[in-house]
């Protein structure tokens, strides 16, 4: 019996799903051109530029062009320091008045990402922008005052600049990404049009088959009246005046 009803009910879901096919086709379709009109037409491309940072702390006690295991451990434990560094105050208020914008500190702030490069000395500094001259820009102009600033704030006098961002590099936009959000876009959609699917076959109460009756009613049913359907006009035309002439021998009889 267990099995049966899962058979019933595997049954009923494929049933609903090929009855509803068009409407589920047409709303996933709907939620992607959607999300692609939304990519495409709304969304202002972002650009990322990328400016890289060699950082080591003076080396005090060693000889000249050498560095010790030691010296390599510290800097190692200093660069989540220098991230915090590089973003504070102290020098992203120099990078927005050289930047020509002083009072966008905040805003400035929160369009470059600072991290290290795994298990290295390298910072990496990444900013983001709709215009690629000004994404590099600003991530050159973190890593030049992060360069002169960091000798006074923590005694560090050995900062090189491996790489500097150029605009000319930079490619394709990283944000928006047309594929993830055309395949975020179907998933949703195609969830939503089944279970809107199933949702409106739950509300339909309306009778259709003898099953239907027998399920609900709990009546048997003994028997059906058939629907012919004909689309051939002569046929309803001599049909009709066979039931004229029969309606005429009764009224003379």
């Amino acid at each position: 019996m267990p099995q049966q009803e899962e058979t019933m009910n595997v049954r009923e879901v494929v049933t609903t799903l090929r009855k509803r096919f068009w409407m589920i086709v047409l709303v996933t379709l709907f939620f992607v051109v959607a999300s692609a009109g939304i990519t495409y037409l709304v969304m202002t491309p972002v650009y990322q530029a990328k400016s890289e940072l060699l950082v080591n702390k003076s080396q005090e006690g060693n000889k000249p062009g050498t560095i010790s295991r030691n010296d390599i451990e510290s800097n190692l434990q200093l660069i989540e320091t220098y991230s915090v560094v590089m973003k504070s105050p102290r020098v992203m208020d120099k990078v927005a008045q050289k930047m020509g914008e002083p009072n966008r500190t905040s805003a400035l702030t929160g369009q470059i990402n600072v991290s290290a490069v795994k298990d290295s000395q390298v910072i990496s500094i990444e900013a983001k922008d709709p215009d690629k001259q000004r994404a590099a820009k600003l991530a050159n102009t973190v890593a030049q005052t992060f360069q002169q600033e960091i000798v006074t704030i923590m005694n560090v006098d050995n900062v090189q600049i491996l790489t500097e961002a150029k605009a000319d590099a930079i490619k394709a936009p990283v944000q928006p990404k047309p594929a993830v959000n055309l395949a975020i876009a179907f998933v949703i959609g195609l969830i939503f049009s089944v279970a809107c699917a199933f949702l409106l076959e739950y509300l339909d109460n309306t009778l259709k088959t003898e099953e239907d009756i027998e399920n609900h009613l709990g009546l048997p049913v003994i028997g059906s009246i058939a629907v012919i359907e004909s689309d051939d006009k002569t046929s309803v035309h001599s049909l009709k005046e066979r039931q004229t002439h029969v309606a005429a021998a009764g009224e003379n009889s």
